[in-house]
């Protein structure tokens, strides 16, 4: 196998909305660099990229995929991600380890919704980008539209590198302004026949060109003289310009194609090749806790991990790229994040499912390997004496939360394995044993990403999961003042168990002044680790209850704040202040105080007004003006306060305040009510009063089940 120098090699990630056609788009550069004999396509189930049996069935992407291809001398690493942003997680993992983006746009549908949230991570990771309209070849295929939208999203660095001739169902031609040339393609597609620019498109291609010869001058000084003084530049001249100004983002170029035909994928490969960084011309990968690392082969080896895949019939496989140095089959390298030592026995460059042995691999290159022990996803591995870590990727946050409920009380501990191996392939997952809720909870993307979750537990592990909707986190707290006294007596046959208490309980908020009417002898304000406050006063006088029962006494109220007495939920912003009391100098001790203090706080709470909080969360939707009507009157419907309505683009933006328990299921509403013309985001934002209607239906409920279980 070829080894490839740092220099050598590109490493490109297709992006783009769901139906942009990025799986036929790498069919087809793979085919125009002869790494596959033929094009599979993805109605057949054939593709180098969309391999997995669910991919399969589905016909769209799942998982991103590392292939590669070899154009001229030089290596082209291509991973293909999904489109769905339920999917959002793979996207993230490999714009970490690109160095080019290529982001397609449909032309039928122009700039979409997923567009929008693939350009955030673009622009996060700051990749140098190039737009690709495809489907010039659909019979409602719109290129000049599409390009406006492009600009006035994106902005006037987008430069049209080419546009196309008889868009449509008669597609085959593409005018490069670039090079000044017509590419006339044949109707199966391949290779182009090479002709003069016809004489009604070359007004547009010489003002293309104008400002491609432009672009490229600004980007060095010596080319920008050249400009000036012979008011055109040479080839060379012109290539190098560019593949400055592309590498520090001065401009995006943007080029036609259709995947499907195999027209225009070829120029765009050679593009790559000509113009597109190479991983030594990006900036050094920066290094967690400051500092970066440059893409240097004569370094020490360092390789960070950035996504792993479970094969039932081989374990883990790691996907990683070599940051610095050369690794070989055999080198031992230690895993920065747990000190693990691991044996690289064998090096792969990947092509989909497939795997092809290599005897190492360079700085800036990509490939992958099987059954490291301990090294996972946004790991750094280093030799021995070196400790840096590249820095981790960022997964976006969950937007869909589900309980899951086991087949049976003996499969709990099969299907905790389970879920702990697909959340170290899968960080965007987080997985939860909630003590508060009494559930398992696991948290994602989305419906669809909840279903692969489940596809693979059942797949690779042999456990069948079921997701429930989860109940939601309430909390409890008050709204009046109440006094409270409490006896505890109880005799046995020995010593006998006495203790009475008073106290107040009332609302709590920060700089409330101290309680009217008592001696505040001491004030101790609590954070709770479920949210909120507690203010224990301690205000007793004459001794009448020892200072040594303080600490038992606030012991029975938080028993009684873990459990509240409306719902079972935790309690918050409360203050507690006892005043005054009995004790025996026999019978009282720590027990009969903490069973009278949660007894009191338990009855005056039921007296002071008590009030169910829930969840709330700012919900921010991006959907298309056509749709934006089905949105807004959705979010009604749950209880949705609307706090904006701004423009981004040609899109509208929703911000609203809903209640978590109105959110269930809420992207398979989304994706429906818009056709996919839609994303959201959702934050905790804080806690708010429940409804009387729900308040009394939750505490109904709760009374109810207590009456059950006892």
């Amino acid at each position: 196998m070829a080894v490839y120098t740092t220099d050598k090699i590109r490493n490109v990630v297709l992006c783009g909305h769901s139906g942009s056609g990025k799986s036929t788009f790498a069919e087809t550069m793979l085919f125009e660099a002869k790494a596959i004999p033929r094009r599979g396509n993805v109605a057949d189930g054939n593709t180098q990229s969309d391999y997995t049996t669910l991919e399969q069935q589905r016909k769209h992407s799942l998982f991103a995929s590392v292939l590669h291809g070899t154009w001229k001398d030089t290596k082209i690493n291509i991973l293909d991600t999904p489109g769905l942003d339920d999917f959002a997680g793979e996207l993230a993992t490999t714009l970490k380890v690109a160095d080019t983006a290529l982001l397609l746009l449909n032309a039928k549908n122009g700039v979409e919704v997923g567009t929008e949230l693939i350009w955030e991570y673009i622009e996060k990771n700051e990749i140098p980008t190039i737009f690709v309209i495809n489907l010039l070849d659909h019979e409602k295929a719109d290129f000049d539209l599409t390009l406006e939208q492009t600009k006035n999203r994106f902005g006037n660095r987008v430069l049209a590198f080419q546009f196309p001739v008889n868009q449509g169902p008669e597609f085959n031609g593409i005018v490069d302004a670039l090079r000044m040339v017509l590419y006339e393609f044949p109707a199966s597609g391949g290779k182009p026949e090479k002709k003069p620019i016809p004489a009604e498109y070359l007004d547009r291609a010489n003002a293309l060109h104008a400002a491609l010869v432009e672009a490229a001058a600004e980007n060095d000084d010596a080319l920008m003289e050249k400009f000036f003084s012979e008011g055109n530049l040479n080839e060379d001249d012109l290539a190098r310009g560019l593949k400055i100004g592309l590498a520090h983002r001065q401009f995006f170029p943007l080029f036609c194609a259709s995947g499907l035909k195999d027209m225009g994928s070829g120029r765009i490969m050679g593009f790559i090749h000509d113009i597109c960084p190479s991983p030594a011309d990006r900036p050094a990968a920066a290094l967690e806790g400051g500092g970066s690392k440059p893409c240097d082969a004569n370094a020490r080896p360092c390789v960070f991990i950035f996504k792993t895949v479970h094969e039932p019939k081989v374990g883990n496989v790691s996907y990683f790229k070599v940051y610095s140095g050369v690794l070989k089959a055999g080198d031992e390298l230690i895993n920065a994040d747990n000190g693990t030592v691991e044996r690289f026995s064998q090096l792969f460059e990947s092509e989909g499912k497939n795997r092809d042995q290599v005897a190492e691999l360079r700085a800036g290159d990509i490939g992958c390997t099987v059954k490291l022990k301990a090294s996972h996803t946004n790991h750094t591995l280093n030799p021995k004496g070196s400790d840096l870590k590249i820095e981790r990727i960022h997964f976006p946050p969950p937007r869909i939360r589900m309980a899951v409920m086991p087949p049976s009380k003996a499969a709990v501990e099969k299907m905790a394995h389970a879920l702990h191996a697909i959340r170290e392939e899968d960080p965007t997952l987080l997985i939860e044993q909630s003590l508060e809720l009494k559930q398992t909870l696991i948290q994602g993307q989305g419906e669809m990403h909840l279903d692969m979750v489940r596809h693979k537990a059942e797949q690779n592990f042999g456990v069948t999961i079921e997701f429930i909707e989860p109940r939601i986190p309430y909390r409890e707290t008050i709204t009046q003042e109440i006094n409270q006294e409490y006896r505890h007596k109880k005799q046995t046959g020995g010593a006998g168990q006495f203790a009475e208490v008073h106290l107040r309980i009332e609302p709590y908020f920060d700089g409330m002044p101290a309680p009217h009417g008592l001696n505040a002898k001491h004030i101790d304000v609590e954070e709770l680790n479920w949210g909120g406050k507690l203010s224990f006063v301690w205000a007793v006088v004459g001794g009448v209850i020892d200072a040594r029962f303080t600490n038992a006494i606030k012991k029975g109220i938080m028993a009684k704040m873990e459990e509240g007495p409306g719902t079972g939920s935790y309690c918050r912003d409360i203050r507690v202040s006892v005043y005054d009391g009995k004790m025996h100098d026999v019978d009282s001790n720590d027990m009969a105080f903490q069973t009278a203090s949660s007894l009191a706080f338990k009855e005056a709470f039921h007296k002071a007004g008590p009030q169910i909080m829930e969840p709330i969360y700012d919900l921010e939707v991006m959907c298309d003006a056509a749709v934006m009507g089905n949105v807004m009157g959705d979010l009604q419907t749950r209880r949705a306060i609307i706090m904006g309505i701004d423009a981004d683009g040609h899109y509208q933006v929703v911000r609203a305040r809903v209640p978590l328990k109105e959110l269930h299921q809420y992207s398979s509403a989304l994706r429906s009510l818009t056709q996919g013309k839609a994303k959201f985001t959702m934050h905790f934002a804080d806690y708010g009063a429940v409804p009387g209607d729900l308040q009394a239906k939750l505490t109904t409920e709760y009374a109810k089940l207590a009456h059950d279980e006892h």
